[in-house]
C-alpha cells in the first residue's frame, strides 16, 4: 500500500467523500456515486479508485448545496482531480521522470521532439538509405532500431505502474466479464454522459453538452486507428512481403488518414473546452502539463497529415524528423502524461465491476 494516510490531498478528498456519503444527491450522476455509497468509511487505497473513476464531468459540483460560501466548501471534482494526479505519480515508474514532466511539461516535450528529429537528421547524414518514400531518408531497418526501444520502455513502465495500483486498491483476480463490463464502459465514454443522458457541463454550469464526451471519442478512436494502421502495415511488410510506400486505397494509410484527422480535432475541441472551463475544478498543478499533452497528441496526428499532403515535396525530410520526433516524444511521456489516465481508469473500471453486487 502506497503511504498516503499523511497525505494532506487525501485527506482533503477523505472529508469531502465523508460529507458526500451522508447526503447521496448525487448518487446517479457516475460510477463514482455508486462506489462512494457502498462504502462507510474510506481507505486510501478506496479514495485512490474513486478518484479514477471520476471523470471531471463537474455536474456534482453545480448540483451540489455545501460548495462555497457554504462552510463545507466542498469542490469534488479538483479533490479528485489532485488525488487521482498523485496517484499517478505515486504509482508511476520510474517516479523520478514523472515528477519531472509534471514540473516542466512544454519543455519536456519540446527536447524529446527536437532530440528525436536531430537524432533523425544525423542518420540521414550517413550513409544513403536505401528504399522508396520515406525509407529514402530513414532506412526500415533504423526506424526499427530507434522506436522499438521507445515504444517498448513506456509498456513496460506502465505495466509496473498498473500491477502497483491494482495491488494498492485492492484488485481481485480478472475474470472475462469484469474485463467486458470495463471495455464497454471505456468505449462508450457512458460516465461523460452524465446521470441523465444529456452529457455534463464541463465547459459551463448551465449547458449540459455531450461535446467532452465526443472530443474524447475523437481522439480515442483516432489514436486506435492510427495503431491499426502501423498495425497492419507491418503485417503486410514481414507477413507478404509487401513493404511500404503504400497507395492510398491501402489499409494502413486509409486507417492512417482517417486515424489523424480525428486525433487533430478532437485535440482541438479538447483545447477549446479546457480554455472554457473553470479551472478551479481541477488540479490547477497539472493543467499546463495536460495542455502540453493534448497538444502533442495533436501535432503528432497533424503533423502526420502534413506528412501525407506533403510527402513527394522537398519538405519531406523535415518533417518526417518533426512527426517522428513527436511520435517518440508521446511513446517516452505516455506513462507520466495524461495518457496513462487511459490505463488507470480502465483498470478502475474493472475493479469497479468486482465491486458492484
Amino acid at each position: 500500500m502506497l503511504n498516503t494516510s499523511s497525505n494532506e490531498t487525501y485527506e482533503e478528498a477523505r472529508r469531502q467523500l465523508q460529507i458526500c456519503n451522508a447526503c447521496r444527491y448525487c448518487e446517479g450522476y457516475c460510477s463514482a456515486f455508486p462506489a462512494i455509497t457502498r462504502l462507510r468509511a474510506f481507505a486510501d487505497g478506496d479514495i485512490t479508485q474513486i478518484a479514477n473513476l471520476c471523470h471531471n464531468c463537474r455536474g456534482c459540483y453545480y448540483a451540489c448545496q455545501y460548495t462555497e460560501p457554504h462552510e463545507f466548501a466542498l469542490n469534488l471534482p479538483q479533490a479528485l482531480a489532485k488525488t487521482r494526479t498523485e496517484s499517478w505519480q505515486a504509482h508511476s515508474w520510474p517516479a523520478p521522470l514523472g515528477a519531472v514532466f509534471q514540473r516542466n511539461a512544454v519543455s519536456s516535450v519540446f527536447i524529446t521532439i527536437v532530440a528525436v528529429a536531430a537524432l533523425m537528421l544525423l542518420i540521414r547524414a550517413l550513409p544513403a538509405a536505401s528504399g522508396d518514400g520515406f525509407y529514402a531518408v530513414l532506412s526500415h531497418g533504423a526506424m526499427v532500431a530507434l522506436f522499438a526501444p521507445l515504444f517498448l520502455f513506456p509498456l513496460i513502465c506502465l505495466f509496473v505502474g498498473l500491477k502497483r495500483y491494482w495491488k494498492d486498491i485492492g484488485g481481485e483476480r480478472i475474470t472475462l466479464a469484469h474485463l467486458k463490463d470495463a471495455i464497454s464502459q471505456a468505449a462508450t465514454l457512458r460516465n461523460l454522459s452524465g446521470g441523465h443522458g444529456e452529457g455534463c457541463n464541463f465547459e459551463s454550469q448551465d449547458r449540459f453538452s455531450q461535446a467532452r464526451r465526443h472530443a474524447h471519442h475523437a481522439v480515442m478512436y483516432g489514436f486506435l486507428l492510427c495503431f491499426a494502421s502501423t498495425s497492419s502495415g507491418t503485417l503486410l511488410h514481414y507477413g507478404f512481403d509487401l513493404p511500404a510506400p503504400y497507395g492510398f486505397w491501402s489499409l494502413p494509410k486509409l486507417l492512417g488518414l482517417s486515424g489523424g484527422l480525428l486525433m487533430t480535432l478532437g485535440c482541438i475541441v479538447m483545447l477549446t473546452l479546457k480554455a472554457k472551463a473553470d479551472a478551479a475544478l481541477s488540479n490547477p498543478e497539472t493543467h499546463g502539463a495536460d495542455q502540453a499533452f493534448v497538444g502533442l497528441l495533436g501535432f503528432v496526428g497533424a503533423s502526420g497529415l502534413a506528412l501525407y499532403g506533403l510527402g513527394s515535396t522537398a519538405a519531406m525530410p523535415a518533417l518526417l524528423a518533426l512527426h517522428l520526433g513527436a511520435v517518440a516524444a508521446f511513446f517516452v511521456l505516455t506513462p507520466y502524461t495524461k495518457m496513462a489516465h487511459g490505463f488507470f481508469r480502465l483498470a478502475a473500471l474493472v475493479r469497479d465491476a468486482q465491486q458492484r453486487p
